[in-house]
């Protein structure tokens, strides 16, 4: 059973933790069949194109926004860009990037709020002498055709330059593979699972772990395939 404790143990020891999405449901108490969660998941239908890849492919799908976490309130911050550092993202990094932003009543919602104070205390836990953080939610679609394969990670395995990240899937449809793949610092493997389930997710210290996820590809060449994800990264504030 996930609980705070054995989340932040795992982390502490391993650099990472898996939590299936039963337990995580338990956990933020959230139930998946309920309407407050369809409305969350349908917003990823209203993702718009993301027109910085350096590779020239049309597969992913974004929002982004930046809140502030600070003794367990959360607070939307005025939108701004995304940036990554060419040494994290060698692909796409190196310019600010501007995405639209979650729309008003996704950000607040108690379901990503959930998530969000969830995973602060998490990172506080391990962190205390952290007060305040720079936190930055992603959605992204990844779509995958007969034509073009999807590419969750198109940089490759990679850290975000931040202090701790958790990636949970949203929704899974009509595609194969999605692996996640972790590594240490000295990029040896150190864990291989797929996100299968609404709440599948892993928290893990970005210092310690890169990581990275296969291409998808759809079961039916004929049909539309994509795989959602919710990305939400903790950066100490200055």
């Amino acid at each position: 059973m996930i609980t705070g404790a054995t989340t932040t143990a795992a982390i502490r020891n391993d650099g990472f933790v898996f939590a299936a999405g039963r337990e995580m449901a338990a956990a933020l108490a959230l139930d998946v069949t309920s309407p407050a969660w369809q409305h969350f998941k349908d917003s990823w239908n209203r993702l718009h194109v993301d027109t910085y890849m350096a590779d020239g492919g049309r597969y992913r799908k974004r929002r982004h926004s930046v809140f502030t976490a600070s003794d367990g309130d959360i607070a939307l911050a005025v939108h701004q860009a995304h940036f990554q550092g060419l040494d994290f993202n060698p692909l796409n990094g190196g310019v600010q990037r501007w995405f639209e932003p979650i729309e008003p009543e996704i950000a607040a919602s108690d379901v990503l709020q959930t998530i969000m104070r969830f995973s602060a205390a998490q990172f506080a836990t391990l962190a205390p002498a952290t007060s305040r953080w720079k936190v930055e939610v992603h959605q992204f679609r990844i779509e995958a055709s007969s034509g073009e394969a999807g590419k969750p990670t198109p940089e490759g395995m990679h850290r975000d330059g931040v202090d701790y990240v958790l990636v949970m899937l949203i929704d899974r449809v009509n595609i194969a593979s999605g692996t996640t793949q972790l590594a240490d610092t000295a990029r040896r493997p150190i864990g291989e699972f797929t996100l299968t389930h609404p709440l599948d997710c892993v928290l893990l210290d970005d210092h310690r772990v890169y990581h990275g996820v296969t291409a998808i590809s759809p079961l039916e060449p004929n049909k539309a395939a994509w795989r959602d994800v919710l990305v939400v990264t903790f950066l100490a504030a200055v």
